[in-house]
């Protein structure tokens, strides 16, 4: 006996029903890390032709249409870049004062935030947006100030002025700690108080331990942006042993020409920590990000 109408009808509308669930399921997630793999693939193409670059002769810097592998491996590119200057030395000062700047910037920071996000105090909103205030202002419009007042106190040729800042605090930092303390539950602190903890023992012994993804996120970026840094060295340093990395690449830029595949070399080596750091500390880097209501 042949099927009716409406039989046939709720068969059509369940293949349509199958065909559509199908698609939501298997085919738009598909589409989507389809999307997320070409968006991944176009921001780490700089990458790769750096790292890439770095093995290539000079002239195959130039040619046209251009070649994403090198004709022959030259190894040696390495062994030149750090023969060229004083690697070693150079990665020692940038290491120096870029632990110094996460140490001076996690603890004033996280200090800071600490005291906006539980002490109650008259004008504590007030000074908080006048403290986040500090954010828009650019930097180069204190570096006169601030070179003025280095060299009053005789700090000029030294890395003082690069590491003592940091020590007085980042609003950033303050920012992004401040909204990771605001998720722990305030509980924690009435218990601690009842046990006679003082103010600065419930932030060492309490807050800093459960803070540790804000502070991971906080020390990466404070590491990257130390490290990175050009303009301070270029600007406050003089003595070539006392230089840092960055001002060590900007060597192979000359006047009448570049070395390209040293400075590629050079800028390969210069990414390896950041590189190491992030991925000892991801776990901790996307949680601190996610808990503390960064995005962008």
């Amino acid at each position: 006996m042949s099927a009716t109408p409406i039989a046939r009808g709720y068969h059509v509308i369940g293949r349509e029903r199958s065909a559509l669930t199908l698609a939501q399921n298997v085919l738009k997630p598909m589409l989507v890390h389809g999307l997320l793999i070409l968006a991944c693939l176009a921001m780490a193409l700089p990458f790769i032709w750096m790292v890439l670059s770095s093995f290539k002769a000079q002239p195959e810097m130039f040619t046209f249409p251009p070649r994403l592998l090198p004709r022959a491996w030259l190894w040696h590119n390495y062994v030149d870049t750090v023969e060229a200057m004083p690697f070693g030395w150079f990665t020692y000062n940038s290491s120096k004062i870029a632990f110094l700047n996460v140490v001076g910037q996690s603890l004033s920071a996280s200090l800071a935030a600490y005291a906006f996000a539980r002490l109650r105090f008259p004008g504590r909103e007030f000074c908080f947006m006048l403290w986040l205030g500090c954010m828009m202002i650019p930097g180069q419009v204190t570096l006169i100030p601030q070179f003025i007042l280095f060299r009053s106190f005789g700090w000029l040729d030294t890395h003082l002025p690069l590491v003592v800042p940091g020590f007085f605090g980042s609003a950033f930092g303050t920012f992004l700690m401040r909204q990771f303390f605001i998720t722990i539950p305030m509980e924690l602190e009435d218990a601690a108080v009842v046990d006679g903890c003082s103010r600065f023992r419930i932030y060492w012994s309490i807050m800093l331990p459960l803070a540790k993804p804000a502070l991971a996120t906080f020390a990466v970026l404070t590491f990257m942006g130390s490290w990175n840094n050009l303009l301070g060295p270029v600007i406050y340093l003089s003595s070539y042993s006392k230089m840092t990395l960055p001002v060590g690449l900007a060597f192979f830029i000359g006047q009448f020409g570049t070395n390209w595949p040293l400075l590629m070399a050079g800028a390969t080596l210069s990414v390896m920590p950041i590189i190491g750091l992030y991925v000892a500390a991801q776990r901790y880097f996307v949680q601190g990000v996610v808990m503390s209501g960064i995005k962008g």
